[in-house]
């Protein structure tokens, strides 16, 4: 079923996801002859959407919106013969060869499944976090960072992720506050000390965000914090805020289908991108706790693509 789709009922490769990682591995399949379909997704291109500039990615001397460096990945996907669908996957089943895939309108057997559906950043849930995201509030400290050379900034968590951030946003900022709702952090000791001993560091305890005020046009002016024991809530003046609190794979549709660690990253095996299931390959993100960066998922993009190409020369294309 394609509803007016051009779509075959089987592919050689399915790519699940459209970040860098399913956009990079759709280039090299088309290369390969495989002619991929790419399940993009409602939220297409990846976290990058909603980063303004990407000036660490290689090749663009001067910088790249990021929705733009995202469109040439795809363009340059279709023009080796990749299939790009705007759907969500709703439903797949693994358990034998072929795999089948499945959106709200579209269901097609595949040979191999590569998963690129990457990992969501954790917010808080309040409103300005997203009407001001890449405008001053960020989740990525290596991807903005850099753009908050001199500037004051606040850092929300108490983990490794929120040490690791407030680390290394001291590189570039005057100042790093970082905002825990406890009067102790939840980091790695190691992680702890370091931060500790960092002189642009200092720490707000027992405080939480309660909102954040700003606007496109001029950014982030400051935080609203609220201390958790005495009520008393006033404006920390800032020039970012970022959230670092963790991240979510987005792994829900493979759940008891691929083996996970314990916070539901797909596991692959030692230098490839094979999963539990054979046929079946993870790239990006959705496998990627540690770097979690546009060029690193197109690496391991690449990877997929070739063990799938590889796969398929030794297993053919199964029942």
């Amino acid at each position: 079923m394609s509803k007016g789709l051009d779509i075959k009922d089987r592919y050689k490769v399915v790519i699940i996801g459209s970040g860098p990682a399913g956009l990079t591995a759709a280039i090299y399949a088309g290369r390969a002859n495989l002619e991929p379909l790419v399940f993009e997704g409602f939220q297409a291109v990846g976290q990058l959407t909603t980063t303004t500039d990407v000036e660490n990615y290689p090749g663009f001397e001067d910088g790249i919106m990021g929705p733009d460096l995202m469109s040439k990945f795809r363009k340059q996907a279709e023009r080796f013969g990749a299939k790009c669908v705007l759907r969500d996957v709703t439903k797949v089943d693994l358990s034998k060869r072929p795999f089948r895939v499945e959106s709200d309108d579209i269901a097609v057997l595949a040979d191999t499944v590569i998963i690129s559906s990457g990992a969501s950043a954790k917010f808080l849930g309040i409103e300005a976090e997203q009407r001001l995201l890449g405008y001053g509030v960020s989740a990525c400290a290596t991807c903005d960072g850099f753009f908050f050379q001199d500037k004051e900034l606040v850092v929300v968590g108490g983990g490794d992720t929120a040490m690791e951030e407030a680390t290394f946003l001291t590189k570039f900022a005057s100042k790093v506050n970082v905002v825990h709702r406890r009067d102790s952090l939840r980091a790695s000791k190691i992680m702890q000390e370091k931060a500790f001993k960092n002189e642009k560091i200092e720490f707000i305890w027992n405080t939480v965000l309660e909102d954040i005020k700003g606007d496109r046009e001029g950014g982030v002016k400051a935080a609203v914090l609220k201390n958790v024991k005495t009520g008393e809530v006033w404006d920390k003046e800032c020039d970012g805020v970022f959230i670092a609190i963790g991240h979510n794979p987005n792994t829900g549709l493979f759940k008891d289908q691929l083996e996970v660690d314990e916070v539901g990253y797909i596991k692959t095996k030692g230098g490839t991108t094979e999963t539990s299931v054979k046929g079946v390959f993870a790239a990006g993100d959705v496998q990627d706790s540690r770097y979690r960066q546009a060029v690193t998922a197109a690496g391991t993009g690449c990877m997929a693509a070739i063990d799938a190409e590889r796969f398929l020369e030794v297993e053919g294309s199964g029942e």
